[in-house]
């Protein structure tokens, strides 16, 4: 690594907290120095590589490519420090432990094992964040996502929960009538999909069929989805996980399987070190995903 390239850290500091802040005056109140100090760093900073890292015009000022690449990788850094020094500091233990999962998830899986977690470690607030969409991971916000995919997540680190495929699925009384059927047929009947997804539709486009045109569709909570297929309102695309006791006792049929490879819950976190009570969470989540799934093969 070549330290001797680095401009002065104060001076990247300073850059850091404009770009944040989008102003000199919360810049300078964020790190307790003047405004005059602020303008100051970012000129020796454009002085050190040699080119404009703003455009300066009247009263506002906005960044060049060059300073919009820096500030990414200033604030990246910065971020990871900040992490860093409050795990070690202890700062933040006691702020609730903040999840965030699809709301299938923390219904069918998360909320009934979750007494045990919290048998054995009283002391950490839990605040549970169910929703369809993905959160973005920041330091004092959500501190872990569980996420259904096959991984990829950039700038993030992950760690294959439970290696399960998505599945269609529907009551006996409606997916007898499809068996053998061309896809074209299924958009013929009803469907159910989580509020804010789109899986149904998806996956009767990724085999040339669209819900759109034909059958009706019931958009209902993810923790409904599956009560809705078993009493037979509609098919349902789901996580094979969630339906494998319906399977085996015949309130569900499986009427196809999506295999793709490294599909499957995963346990999303932001790189560098963690505090306590993820720390904790996180090797309690694993070990229960083992113990209920076995340990995955991805």
């Amino acid at each position: 690594m070549d330290w001797r390239s680095l401009p002065p850290l104060s001076s990247l500091r300073a850059f850091a907290a404009y770009a944040e802040t989008g102003n000199l005056t919360a810049a300078a109140d964020a790190l307790g120095v003047s405004h005059p100090a602020i303008s100051q760093h970012i000129r020796a900073l454009e002085a050190h590589f040699g080119t404009a890292l703003m455009i300066r015009g009247g009263r506002s000022m906005t960044l060049t490519p060059e300073g919009e690449m820096l500030a990414r990788a200033a604030q990246e850094g910065f971020g990871l420090m900040i992490q860093a020094a409050q795990a070690l500091t202890g700062y933040d233990q006691d702020r609730p432990l903040h999840i965030t999962a699809t709301p299938s998830f923390a219904a069918a899986w998360l909320m009934p094992r979750l007494a045990e977690f919290r048998d054995l470690h009283p002391d950490v607030g839990i605040m549970i964040n169910p929703t369809p969409h993905i959160v973005t991971l920041e330091p004092g916000g959500v501190d872990v996502a569980i996420r259904h995919g096959t991984g990829g997540w950039a700038g993030l680190d992950e760690e294959m929960l439970i290696a399960s495929p998505l599945v269609l699925v529907g009551a006996p009384s409606l997916a007898r009538k499809l068996i053998g059927k061309p896809y074209t047929e299924f958009a013929n009947v009803p469907w159910l999909e989580e509020i804010g997804r789109t899986e149904a539709q998806n996956w009767l486009e990724a085999r040339g069929a669209n819900l759109t045109r034909q059958g009706p569709v019931l958009r209902v909570p993810g923790n409904l989805l599956l009560d809705g297929a078993r009493d037979g309102q509609g098919l349902a695309v789901t996580v094979r996980c969630f339906v494998e006791a319906d399977l085996a006792a015949d309130r569900l049929m499986l009427l196809d399987q999506a295999d793709l490879e490294g599909a499957g819950y995963y346990v999303v976190t932001r790189p560098g070190a963690m505090r306590a009570p993820l720390k904790a969470f996180v090797k309690w989540i694993k070990r229960a995903a083992a113990e209920a799934h076995g340990e995955p093969s991805s």
